[in-house]
């Protein structure tokens, strides 16, 4: 078990580095947008720091992987949440980035959650939490098409009110929704495929994972979640945008992967209370966060003082 506690706080760690630099080299990029694919790909692939940033990212989804063999579900995304701590940390120290009061309350309610996830987890032996190991795959698929289809009209209706020209700056709270779903997909589809290599042998576990709808839905995320995260990114507050997406991916994962795996909630009342409490307090997170930066003040205009002729 607390090999897979090590290994969430490791991908949470990658995950925050990850992102960071992503911004950081978006910063030093022109425009991107959604309309032009190729062009967003071309510009992002040509930065050394962008680079650095997508290694980082993969290796936080190998760290995934690692724990969604030794965690239930629920309890893996509980400890996911507590990723936001570090990436606002490093918001503020490697992009200037501020936070506001209400963020950092929030960021209390992070820490909450993820001291009562962890607790609730119990030890290796009888009773543990089970890992579940398999999905039907038409129930996989009827959990993920509509999310994938929702998450991407969502992002195209948040672009479209975002090119009204007297709209208030937003801080990206449907942008990150958008692709949250995308990646709460792409997470059930790790879930899937770490459930695959469990076959014995490499030739069975490859067959497996070749048959299975995972590689093909990671394939979907990962080239709509690309595009539509790097436009997002640049364009809003990664301290908040990026909690954001991590709230709704993890949340989508928790509930609906729990259901669609079949894994069972701690039969104890004292560790059910914890996870759900925790998972209440992510809730939070997300409905705490402004959708709305506030406007920059303008500086007073100076009137021209009169003197009789």
């Amino acid at each position: 078990m607390w090999w897979g506690v090590a290994a969430a706080l490791m991908a949470n760690t990658l995950y925050s580095l990850g992102f960071v630099l992503e911004k950081r080299a978006l910063s030093g990029l022109p425009e991107v947008t959604i309309r032009k694919p190729a062009r967003l790909l071309r510009l992002v692939i040509g930065s050394p720091l962008w680079i650095g940033g997508s290694l980082a990212l993969a290796a936080g989804f190998g760290a995934q992987l690692v724990v969604y063999r030794t965690l239930p579900i629920a309890a893996a995304q509980g400890i996911f949440v507590s990723g936001l701590v570090l990436l606002v940390l490093l918001s503020a120290r490697l992009l200037g980035e501020e936070t506001t009061g209400r963020e950092r309350y929030a960021l209390g309610a992070i820490l909450g959650a993820l001291l009562m996830v962890v607790l609730s987890l119990k030890e290796q032996g009888a009773g543990a939490d089970s890992v579940s190991r398999s999905a039907p795959y038409p129930l996989i698929l009827l959990v993920c098409v509509p999310s994938l289809a929702g998450g991407v009209w969502l992002y195209g209706s948040a672009e479209r009110r975002a090119r009204h020209r007297h709209r208030a700056p937003t801080t990206g709270v449907e942008y990150g929704v958008a692709v949250g779903l995308l990646y709460g997909v792409s997470s059930l589809a790790i879930k899937g495929v770490s459930s695959c290599l469990t076959a014995g042998g490499l030739g069975p576990a490859v067959s497996g994972v070749i048959r299975s709808p995972y590689p093909y839905l990671l394939l979907f995320t990962g080239a709509f979640g690309l595009v539509m995260s790097q436009a997002a990114l640049q364009r809003c507050r990664a301290s908040l945008i990026v909690p954001v997406c991590t709230t709704v991916t993890c949340l989508y994962t928790a509930v609906l992967g729990t259901l669609a795996f079949g894994e069972a909630l701690p039969h104890d009342p004292v560790r059910l209370a914890l996870r759900l409490a925790g998972i209440a307090l992510a809730v939070s997170v997300l409905l705490a966060m402004p959708k709305h930066d506030p406007q920059p003040s303008q500086p007073p205009i100076a009137t021209k003082e009169l003197t009789p002729p």
